[in-house]
């Protein structure tokens, strides 16, 4: 028979202290390949959307009236130069309704939509707006009406534009990219001649495809954006937030009205003297918190899992007299990291609540099978069940909370400190450092 001295309480408490730390390296590890798999989640996106459409932003559309202007060098010879007069409307009305569909990529799912969209509205004074730029210049019968789109992939049908009392179809391409990068284009008849307060109306409907984003740039001088859906979980996002919505289990109705003096460029302008992305808004269809968003956040709570885990462990084995060897809390840790993986791995086949539900229970089985075996007490085991169940529910109701998630997890882990301290105040580590110290373990 051998016998070995117990080992010191504070050396015990400083190794299962340096066991948590090391136990941070494969959550770390985990971590990164939650964030992999995002990762060729994000590669399955743009794979999808490369075929159907990329996200879109619809600017426009507008009136460009090119002009030409005479340059003098710096020899003193006189050059000419095609310059361009953007106009923006007067009045601008988009109505629509946005069809998603869900796609899959392997275990990946992608959300794309289909768009039946109707712009309305007029122009005003078109050929008539004050500028310093002599009258002969201005070559009116080159103007264009262009229209912005990202991903002109996502055009289903011709669009016809219904300008005044004609009936014109679009052009593929911009004429110039001062103000929109890629589009569609249409010539128009302006004359010199038209009389002031000339009001030309138009109209236009489109068929468009896109991946997640739909946004709008508020070209108007008063724009109205009216959106319709079924899709139950939208996200409003972009310079501006609508004025109205309603989102409930059949879908959602979005509506925005944006004035001229919300933004920052004016209803008419030269060349490339302004930006009016930044003043784009829109719908993103995005899905609910994933399950790799989830699983990040429950990995974040990974050392209060092991360290409380731990810490009943501690209590149990010096308050019941029933060592724990340093390899078993290394397996029990282990154990407690494995769950993230099953989480992980099963939410990407399944619900997360369920796969949370389905990892927690094997865990707390397993962990619980192996401490009635180490403790050899079936009711330390239980109450070790029990810690871990609380625990796991605890930052389970943490993840599906958002706005108050951080209020609280702060709350809960002020509670569980209090209730540790309350406990172990009863505890006299001196006495119970002397019994141990002074005592024995056989070993055969």
């Amino acid at each position: 028979m051998l016998e070995q001295k117990k080992p010191n309480l504070g050396l015990k408490a400083l190794i299962i202290a340096g066991l948590m730390v090391f136990l941070l390296i494969p959550t770390i590890l985990i971590n990164d390949l939650v964030k992999e798999r995002e990762a060729r989640q994000d590669e399955a996106f743009k794979e999808v959307s490369s075929k159907w459409a990329e996200t879109q932003t619809l600017a426009g559309p507008f009136v460009t009236i090119p002009y030409v202007e005479y340059i003098k060098d710096s020899t003193g010879v006189v050059k000419k130069y095609k310059q361009y007069i953007h106009i923006l409307p007067d009045q601008l009305n988009i109505s629509g309704n946005i069809s998603p569909e869900k796609r899959y990529r392997g275990i990946f799912e992608i959300v794309v939509y289909n768009s039946n969209l109707s712009f309305k509205g007029s122009f005003s004074n078109l050929t008539t707006f004050n500028t310093d730029i002599p009258r002969a210049n201005i070559l009116f019968d080159q103007a264009f009406v262009s229209f912005g789109i990202t991903d002109l992939r996502g055009i289903k049908e011709n669009v016809q534009l219904h300008w005044a009392n004609e009936t014109m179809n679009f052009n593929s391409g911009v004429e110039t990219q001062d103000v929109i990068q890629s589009g569609i284009n249409i010539p128009i008849q302006l004359s010199a001649t038209d009389t002031l307060n000339k009001v030309t109306n138009f109209s236009f409907n489109l068929n468009l495809n896109g991946s997640q984003f739909l946004y709008f740039s508020p070209v108007g001088k008063e724009t109205i954006v009216n959106i319709t859906s079924n899709w139950k979980t939208p996200s409003f996002s972009g310079a501006f937030l609508p004025d109205k919505r309603t989102v409930t289990e059949k879908g959602f109705n979005a509506f925005w009205k944006v004035l001229h003096l919300n933004r920052n460029f004016p209803q008419m302008w030269r060349n490339s003297d302004y930006n009016i992305s930044t003043s784009a808004f829109g719908i993103s269809l995005i899905v609910p918190v994933d399950s790799y968003t989830k699983t990040d956040r429950s990995i974040k709570y990974a050392i209060l899992i092991i360290g409380l885990t731990f810490l009943t462990f501690f209590f149990l084995e010096l308050i019941n007299n029933k060592p724990v060897h340093p390899l078993q809390y290394i397996l029990v840790g282990f154990a407690l990291c494995i769950f993230y993986v099953l989480l992980l791995s099963i939410s990407e086949h399944i619900s997360y609540n369920l796969s949370y539900l389905i990892a927690s229970v094997m865990t707390i089985g397993l962990i619980s099978w192996y401490s009635a075996s180490i403790l050899r007490d079936k009711k330390l085991a239980y109450l070790i069940a029990g810690d871990l169940v609380i625990l796991y529910g605890f930052i389970f109701c943490l993840i599906q909370l958002e706005d108050y998630a951080l209020l609280m997890g702060s709350l809960g882990l002020f509670t569980i400190l209090a209730i540790v301290m309350h406990f172990s105040r009863k505890i006299d580590w001196a006495s119970l450092t002397k019994k141990i110290e002074g005592g024995n373990n056989s070993l055969e």
